[in-house]
């Protein structure tokens, strides 16, 4: 049995379907049915589950994340770190990343914010874009999977990318720097900087002022990490300063994001509602689905969370 708890009771239909065409001798159902055998759930797919209710299940054989962030599941006290915890990073999920980051790359070069706000007022303003994309480096911080699709992505739009990562990975067409003695030489070059990093207490807040002065004056910030990895105000600061020209965020640390953020009303800022990479259910159960298969043949279950590394 698989209990689900992720997108609302309303979305259990939906699971149960994707469910029954990938494997349709799982049984699905809700987390807090009051019908539910807690005894007889061998699997879980959760967001962020009620703390104390993983640990709960006396059966329970793998946890898996609705997401590639698993934080709101980490953040439970009671978690039983004994059952591996899986990540959801579905191939559709990585290609989805790869394409927001495109997206949004070549929205910070092209002034989509300024595009927008003027068509918001019946305004035709009209300027001259003053470079190519191709004539900005990419920084990437943080090369797992969905990093490393970015990457390959951007190179094929000819546009030069770096990339950081705690260990030197390669790939082809992009500078490799590695750990904390090549970081201030990887973020000096950035003319637009990617976050992809994973949420731990080493990443919390990292995305402020110290590591903003480290940018070339003008640089463009992409936001895809996690939200307790900004501050804010420091990101308003910079954009208020010059010293960022744009960024396009998509994770905050209070989601939805309040209303009365300034944030939302920022002319150099892009908000999108934490939609980057995220695969659709029929995706996430396809994926899911495979993996309990492969469990159940004694192969090794994808993309563990590493207590440890945090990640």
């Amino acid at each position: 049995m698989l209990a689900v708890q992720s997108g609302g009771l309303e979305s259990l239909p939906e699971w149960q379907a994707c469910f029954a065409e990938y494997a349709p001798g799982l049984e699905v159902r809700w987390w807090d049915d009051p019908e539910l055998i807690r005894e007889r759930v061998e699997f879980a797919l959760v967001w962020n589950p009620k703390p104390g209710w993983l640990a709960s299940l006396p059966r329970l054989q793998a946890i898996f994340g609705a997401g590639a962030g698993v934080d709101s599941i980490t953040a439970d006290p009671h978690l039983p770190r004994m059952v591996p915890l899986v990540r959801c990073v579905p191939p559709e999920g990585t290609q989805r990343m790869g394409e927001f980051i495109c997206w949004a790359v070549l929205s910070l070069a092209r002034q989509a914010r300024r595009m927008t706000l003027a068509q918001t007022d019946r305004r035709w303003d009209w300027f001259e874009p003053p470079f190519t994309a191709n004539e900005r480096r990419v920084g990437i911080m943080g090369l797992g999977a969905m990093g490393q699709r970015a990457a390959e992505m951007l190179v094929g739009l000819g546009i030069p990318v770096m990339g950081w990562s705690r260990t030197r990975k390669s790939i082809p067409g992009v500078e490799s720097y590695a750990g904390d003695a090549e970081r201030d030489a990887f973020l000096a070059r950035c003319d637009v900087l990617v976050c992809l990093l994973p949420a731990t207490e080493e990443t919390r807040g990292v995305l402020a002022a110290p590591l903003f002065a480290r940018l070339p004056r003008g640089a463009g910030l992409v936001q895809v990490g996690r939200g307790q990895q900004q501050v804010l105000p420091d990101i308003l600061a910079a954009l208020d300063s010059g010293q960022l020209s744009g960024a396009v965020i998509d994770v905050f640390d209070a989601e939805p994001l309040p209303a009365e953020d300034p944030v939302w009303v920022h002319p150099g800022v892009i908000v999108t509602p934490h939609v980057a990479s995220l695969p659709s259910r029929r995706e996430r159960a396809r994926y899911v689905a495979a993996a309990i298969e492969a469990f159940g043949r004694g192969e090794a279950l994808p993309n563990l969370y590493d207590h440890a590394r945090g990640y």
